[in-house]
C-alpha cells in the first residue's frame, strides 16, 4: 500500500493503485508542504522529519486495524523541489518501516469541450500513470 503524503487527495486511478490517504493529519501535512517565507536548511530538515513521523504513525494506524490490516510499504510525496530530497532521505530512514519514497507520474491529455454555444474549448487533462520509485 501507498500512503498519500502529499497536499491533494489520491485520484481514482491513484487509489486504484492501492494509494490509502491519511486517516488523522491531512491538515497538519498540508500545512508542512507548505511554505509562505524562503525557508532555511534547518527548518526544511524539521518538516521533513516531522513528515516522516507523520508517515510511521499513519503506517501504525493501519497495521494496527485488525479489521482492515493494512501494511504500508510506499509513501507517496511531493511538492516544493527543495523540501523533496530531505523528504525522501527522511521517509526512507524512517526506523522500523522501511518505506520507499515514490512520485506520482502522470500525462497530459488534451481533450475537446463542446460548449453550449457550439464553440470548442481544449483543457489539458492529467492523466494517472503509475508511480516513480526513488
Amino acid at each position: 500500500m501507498i500512503l498519500n503524503l502529499t497536499q491533494h487527495i489520491s485520484t481514482e486511478e491513484q487509489t486504484a493503485q492501492f494509494v490509502v490517504e491519511p486517516r488523522m493529519n491531512r491538515e497538519e501535512i498540508r500545512a508542512l508542504l507548505t511554505f509562505e517565507e524562503i525557508p532555511s536548511k534547518e527548518e526544511i530538515g524539521r518538516r521533513a522529519k516531522e513528515l516522516a513521523r507523520i508517515a510511521a504513525s499513519e503506517a501504525s494506524m493501519y497495521a494496527g486495524d485488525t479489521d482492515n490490516e493494512i501494511w504500508i510499504t510506499h509513501v507517496m510525496i511531493g511538492g516544493a523541489p527543495y523540501l523533496m530530497g530531505a523528504l525522501e532521505r527522511a521517509i526512507s530512514e524512517c526506523p522500523d518501516w522501511g518505506f520507499s519514497p515514490v512520485y506520482a507520474f502522470s500525462k497530459r491529455e488534451s481533450v475537446e469541450q463542446t460548449q453550449p454555444d457550439g464553440s470548442v474549448r481544449k483543457v489539458a487533462v492529467f492523466k494517472h500513470c503509475g508511480f516513480v520509485e526513488v
